[in-house]
């Protein structure tokens, strides 16, 4: 479809209400509580952060995951097959900043999320969850009019990273029981109408945690794997429906051990989803934009920039947001770039430093940038 303009979106992950996170912690814990009425809850958080999106202008709305614990551990509530003990990966870069490690790992929203192994064969458990996020993102998307939606779900390689295989004979095996397990979550997304972006920080982060000991070969290697099981998860849905979201880790470290994303790109443009959102906003990817003079834009593909930190309390200029959009217009093309944010704004229930006045500024100005360089490209 052509637009005279930039288009705006964003990861996924939105502020959710004290009492909302209150109520999902202890779901996590494993207290009771009272299920329809977190529920009720939910789809009201849902209709709020959706008009939010709309009244800051944003094109493609979601959910703001209010219902997921996190953006990928919510699968174990999903899929049978987990419940042995938990995972503990490393960040490389963290191990070498003590003190910034213990202030992340001090993340409330990081404390309470569970992270069980898979200790029995996957398949699906929970049917419905998914047809229900559909339907209240449907209806609260509906006075809205003009505007898409979307929905993100974990890929199978970021599942894998979570959730250590205890199981399965090899790591390859429990990646694609994984994909066909993801499949039901997928298609019924996309079977509501709405775009399905499959979140992949497996892809880049997966370097220096779950694959910090291999090289750089090899980890190419692995992630084509994960690529292949995107590939298969998603065979029955149309490629202009999928997005998918790629990142080094939404914490605030050093980062200083993220794999250039010129390394791996050329495996990214394997996968099926047509649209690539990334960081390119923050202090360590910002400058990579310049990769794109000599690395071409497959036919068919599309660029979803992070011209938003999502990290930092700064409140972006409009004019830099613009200046960002422009960079990657001049070099892919007007029509080959939709503008975005670097990563969501708590990817885990109770996690985020940016307050949520901030947020929903944020998006504002996302829309204001993406008028302001859509006025340069299209006078």
């Amino acid at each position: 479809m052509s637009y005279d303009r930039f288009l705006t979106t964003h990861v996924g992950s939105l502020p959710r209400e004290d009492d909302l996170v209150e109520r999902m912690f202890a779901q996590e814990d494993g207290q009771s509580v009272d299920a329809a009425a977190l529920a009720a809850r939910i789809e009201q958080a849902v209709h709020f952060v959706v008009t939010k999106q709309a009244e800051a202008g944003i094109d493609v709305i979601n959910d703001g995951e209010q219902s997921k614990p996190s953006y990928a551990t919510y699968i174990k509530d999903r899929l049978n097959g987990f419940g042995g003990t938990g995972n503990s990966y490393v960040f490389q870069d963290l191990e070498e900043f003590p003190a910034a490690k213990a202030r992340i790992v001090a993340d409330p929203g990081r404390k309470h999320r569970k992270t069980p192994a898979c200790n029995a064969p996957i398949s699906v458990k929970d049917m419905t969850a998914v047809e229900k996020d559909a339907a209240t993102l449907t209806t609260a998307l509906a006075p809205h009019k003009g505007k898409q939606a979307f929905m993100s779900a974990a890929s199978p390689g970021v599942t894998a990273l979570f959730f250590r295989n205890e199981y399965y004979d090899s790591d390859e095996a429990y990646l694609f029981a994984l994909a066909d397990g993801m499949r039901h979550e997928y298609e019924a997304i996309a079977a509501a109408g709405i775009i399905l972006q499959i979140d992949c920080p497996d892809l880049a982060m997966g370097r220096h945690t779950q694959f910090r000991e291999l090289s750089l070969s090899q980890f190419r290697d692995r992630i084509m794997l994960n690529v292949e099981a995107i590939n298969r998860a998603t065979a029955n849905i149309p490629e202009n429906q999928l997005r998918m979201h790629m990142c080094w880790g939404n914490y605030p470290g050093p980062h200083h051990c993220d794999v250039p994303f010129r390394d791996v790109i050329d495996l990214v443009w394997r996968a099926r989803p047509h649209a690539i959102q990334f960081e390119a906003a923050n202090p360590r990817h910002a400058h990579e934009f310049a990769m794109f003079e000599d690395v071409k834009l497959p036919e068919g593909k599309m660029l979803i920039p992070g011209v938003i930190e999502c990290q930092s309390s700064y409140l972006e200029h409009p004019e830099l947001v613009a200046q960002r959009i422009g960079r990657y217009a001049h070099l892919v093309g007007r029509d080959n770039v939709m503008a975005g944010i670097d990563c969501g704004f708590s990817i885990h229930v109770g996690s985020g430093g940016v307050p949520h006045e901030i947020v929903w500024a944020k998006l504002a100005t996302l829309a204001e940038g993406a008028a302001i360089a859509s006025r340069r490209f299209w006078p």
